[in-house]
């Protein structure tokens, strides 16, 4: 579950990366200068974010610091998916979820231990990036596919649905080790 929700993750941060400005300008009708704008401004929320995870992180867990981190990203893709008739929202929509997008990378990593054993952490932590890799590397073009021969406008969706998803599976590995704590 850990692998899939990396997989997802990275699915979510790359696709939301590439496909932001093509989103805005094809489906919601952004100047395109806009549009590259506020891409950027979902990278800078990330690097911002990150820095503000390493400052917080230790304090709050790598748990909730991933809990947090999802539910960031599915108010920014909320935000991007409203219809409102001005498009200042699904633009702030974009920094809300790199801000979200931030602190789960590298809590995932930094949970390896807890989540497979100390002694399995070295190497399950290039099995998690090869997983995350794959995420990275397949699924933008797969969202460039159906943008092609659906539309550009399920952009929000495609995101929601990893999103859901890796919130989904990063719950459930907290409350399998919660049991297992128990005994």
């Amino acid at each position: 579950m850990v692998l899939i929700a990396f997989f997802c993750f990275c699915a979510i941060e790359t696709t939301a990366g590439l496909w932001a400005s093509s989103y805005m300008v094809g489906s919601r009708g952004v100047a395109a200068e806009i549009a590259a704008s506020f891409t950027a401004l979902f990278y800078l929320g990330e690097t911002v974010g990150r820095f503000l995870n390493g400052v917080i992180a230790d304090k709050f867990g790598d748990k909730r610091m991933i809990r947090v981190g999802a539910i960031g990203m599915l108010v920014g893709i909320g935000m991007i998916l409203l219809p409102l008739p001005t498009d200042g929202v699904a633009l702030c929509g974009l920094v809300i979820l790199g801000l979200g997008a931030a602190p789960v990378y590298p809590c995932i990593i930094h949970a390896t231990p807890v989540n497979f054993g100390k002694e399995n952490s070295q190497s399950l932590v290039g099995i998690q990036m090869a997983s995350a890799y794959c995420g990275a590397t397949f699924m933008p073009p797969v969202f460039g596919l159906i943008a092609q021969f659906a539309d550009v406008s399920l952009y929000p969706v495609f995101l929601g649905i990893f999103a859901v998803l890796l919130l989904v599976l990063t719950e459930t590995v907290n409350k399998i080790l919660a049991k297992q704590e128990v005994f």
